[in-house]
């Protein structure tokens, strides 16, 4: 059984953190505007605009703001400010016992799915897939992007559509939305962050990456078990993807469709959740229904 949080209501507060990679907390201040717009309080955390090489701060620092964040019984909800790398070194030491008590909204994507699957599959909390602040001064209040994170927050169920692809495999699936960033899936394996995925309808979404590391983190997912206990597959965009000297030979949308021809599960493709402003905002662990026909692509929460 899933756990939600509490929706947001006017005057709650939504705390900003960097638990991952550095960002200039000029990138925050959009967010910042936006989010007093919306009606709540922001508080920002020590790791937003400060810096240690990559990270927004060392180990210790993140894991203290993270751990402050989630333990703050004034913070409402939580938004990352950005991803990169980083969750995977300090996951372990985090202290959920008291979250787990009065869990609150987790917001974010990329390395922060790290993060989203090990509540999915410890505790079954149900946290947000999406935007971070960093995409309030990119893509601005009135996008697509930002309103579905707003409506979620607010309690309003999901209900997306998308266009048809060549490449997608009609039908209909029931089961839990989870997934994320392809990289942090196939990282997590093995650990305490591994998701289970029975009757799990899977998106994903990756960046930057070479098309080859993908074919190899989708046949990882293919040779430990993963794909054949799916319900349904939603793949999402894969941007500014790279190829080697010696070309790959195919797209990565042909890659992935080549390793998950023998399931026959229905599949999606380009749907509006990436790394780009096509993101879309995604209960993590909710039930939904994906429906793919000739026409058109839905995705809805029960």
């Amino acid at each position: 059984m899933m756990i939600y949080p509490p929706y947001l209501k006017l005057g709650n507060t939504i705390g900003i953190v960097c638990p991952s990679g550095y960002m200039p907390i000029q990138r925050v201040q959009k967010a910042i505007e936006i989010i007093k717009q919306w009606g709540f309080e922001v508080k920002l955390g020590k790791t937003v605009g400060h810096q240690h090489h990559y990270f927004s701060g060392t180990d210790a620092e993140r894991l203290q703001d993270v751990q402050s964040m989630l333990d703050d019984p004034s913070i409402d909800a939580i938004l990352c400010g950005r991803g990169g790398y980083g969750l995977s070194k300090i996951i372990d030491a985090i202290d959920f016992s008291s979250f787990i008590k009065k869990p609150k909204w987790i917001v974010g994507f990329s390395d922060i799915t790290l993060l989203q699957a090990h509540l999915y599959t410890k505790y079954h909390i149900s946290t947000i897939h999406g935007a971070m602040a960093g995409a309030f001064e990119d893509y601005g209040v009135e996008s697509a992007t930002i309103q579905s994170l707003y409506n979620v927050l607010m309690g309003k169920k999901m209900h997306y559509t998308s266009s048809p692809h060549p490449f997608n495999k009609n039908g209909i699936a029931t089961g839990n939305l989870v997934g994320g960033n392809l990289t942090m899936l196939a990282h997590s394996i093995g650990t305490a962050s591994d998701i289970e995925y029975n009757n799990c309808i899977l998106c994903i979404e990756d960046v930057g990456e070479y098309i080859y590391n993908i074919d190899r983190m989708m046949v990882q997912l293919k040779r430990s078990g993963k794909l054949k206990r799916l319900q349904g597959l939603i793949v999402g965009g894969f941007t500014d993807m790279k190829d080697t000297t010696i070309p790959f030979g195919c797209s990565v949308y042909e890659a992935i469709q080549h390793i998950i021809s023998d399931f026959d599960f229905p599949v999606c493709f380009d749907f509006p959740i990436s790394h780009s402003e096509q993101n879309v905002a995604f209960k993590y662990g909710a039930l939904c229904t994906l429906e793919v026909n000739s026409s058109k692509v839905f995705l809805k929460e029960l």
